[in-house]
C-alpha cells in the first residue's frame, strides 16, 4: 500500500496536543483532515512523531513537588517518554483506520509499514522526540523532517525574555547548535533538541521548523514551495 507513496516525517510538538488548556480538539479535528487528504488525494504517506509538550512537565513537575526534592534526570525522561506514548496513542486512534495498529516506540528494529501513517513516541531517556524523528529519517532514508512547533520560527535569543530577539529564516546545524549547546535536560524547550541537531547534522538531514497550527503554511513545506518558518541543513 505504501510502496509508491511520498513518505514524510512529521515532529508533532506534545503543545500543539495538549495545550495548557488541554487536549486541543479544535485542532486536533484539523490535522485529521489534512492528513487525510494527504494521503487520500496526494498519495502521500506519513511517519507522525508525537511529543510530550505540557503533559511531560505536568507530571514532573508534580513528581518534584510531591518529593520535595530534585528528581533524577533519568527519571524525569521516563516520565515524558510515557507522556510522549500517551499523547501518540490519541493520535494512533485518530487515524485508526489508515494507521499501522502499532505505536512505534522502540527504534532497534526497523519495521514494515504497509499503512499510509505511522505513529512514534519516545524512545530512551537522554534526549527528547525530535530524536527519534531523525533516527526515523536515517531508518527510512527520508531527507527532511519538518518539525511542527508552537512558534513560527527559530529566533537568535528566547523572545520571551528579549522584545528584540531577531527570527531566523535559514541556518546550517553548525549555526544552529552554536546556539542550541550540546546538553540535553529533561524538559527543556527548545525548538530542536541538541542530540537530535547532533544526529541530524552527522547525517545531512534537513528540519523545516514552523508553527504547526498553520496547516495551509505545513502543506507548502510538504510541498517544497517557500513557507515561514526556519530551514536547518
Amino acid at each position: 500500500m505504501t510502496a509508491n507513496r511520498q513518505p514524510f516525517i512529521l515532529s508533532l510538538g506534545g503543545s500543539l496536543v495538549v495545550p495548557k488548556e488541554g487536549i486541543d480538539t479544535e485542532f486536533l479535528s484539523a490535522f485529521n483532515q489534512f492528513i487525510r487528504h494527504q494521503v487520500s488525494s496526494l498519495q502521500r504517506r506519513f511517519f507522525i512523531v508525537v511529543g510530550g509538550g505540557v503533559t511531560t512537565r505536568q507530571y514532573q513537575e508534580a513528581a518534584r513537588i510531591v518529593r520535595q526534592q530534585e528528581i533524577e534526570d533519568i527519571d524525569l525522561d521516563w516520565l515524558g517518554i510515557h507522556a510522549t506514548r500517551l499523547n501518540a496513542q490519541l493520535i494512533r486512534t485518530i487515524f485508526r483506520d489508515i494507521a499501522d495498529p502499532r505505536v512505534i516506540k522502540h527504534y532497534e528494529i526497523i519495521l514494515k509499514i504497509d499503512q499510509p501513517v505511522a505513529v512514534a513516541a519516545g524512545w530512551k531517556p537522554g534526549w527528547s522526540t525530535d530524536y527519534c524523528a531523525v533516527t526515523l529519517a536515517q531508518d527510512y532514508n527520508i531527507s527532511t523532517v519538518i518539525n511542527m512547533t508552537n512558534i513560527d520560527q527559530v529566533y537568535d535569543k528566547d523572545p520571551k525574555q528579549f522584545p528584540d530577539a531577531k527570527p531566523i529564516d535559514r541556518l546550517t546545524w553548525k549555526e544552529y547548535r552554536a546556539m542550541a549547546g550540546d546538553t540535553w535536560k529533561p524538559g527543556m524547550n527548545l525548538p530542536f533538541d541538541p542530540i537530535a541537531s547532533k544526529l541530524a547534522d552527522d547525517l545531512g538531514v534537513t528540519v523545516k521548523i514552523l508553527n504547526g497550527k498553520n496547516l495551509d503554511n505545513l502543506a507548502k513545506a510538504l510541498d517544497e514551495d517557500d513557507f515561514f518558518g526556519t530551514l536547518i541543513a
